[in-house]
């Protein structure tokens, strides 16, 4: 990381931001990592956090993709949502979505130029080598807490 960018938010408001390319999102362990009653609607907090993160888009330049278990959901497609990469685990079970991550980090040229936001530990510690910058979920919560709207 090069240092953080102060991005100009809706309405005037600024959020500090760490100066990357990419910004990847560990999906369900950002859902996870706050006792909302997710659990009792997955796909409704997935369609939340995207929104969410829509706006952290319009703040910023660096590109966002969140990575997300399960199958895709008709509304959240693969793909592009308003600024927002969408993708899914490529396999069921146990870490599919961190294989999905750390695949993109793996295959990146630059992986230092991608942010990564986990609370994984074991994760954390595989993107670290890789050479991406990581934060865990509260620190992404946290900035999106912060943001108008």
């Amino acid at each position: 990381m090069t240092g953080f960018q102060l991005a100009a938010g809706a309405i005037g408001s600024r959020v500090w931001w760490p100066d990357v390319d990419r910004i990847v999102v560990d999906g369900m362990n950002v859902i996870g990592s706050r006792p909302t009653g997710w659990w009792r609607d997955r796909h409704g907090a997935a369609r939340d956090l995207v929104q969410r993160l829509q706006r952290l888009r319009a703040t910023t330049d660096a590109e966002v993709t969140l990575v997300l278990d399960g199958r895709p959901q008709p509304d959240l497609a693969e793909g592009d949502h308003a600024g927002v990469r969408i993708l899914y685990a490529r396999r069921a079970g146990p870490d599919a979505a961190d294989d999905r991550i750390l695949a993109l980090v793996a295959d990146d040229p630059e992986p230092r130029s991608i942010q990564v936001f986990t609370s994984d530990r074991a994760l954390r510690q595989q993107l670290k080598g890789l050479g991406a910058a990581v934060d865990g979920a509260s620190v992404l919560l946290a900035r999106l807490d912060r943001l108008p709207g």
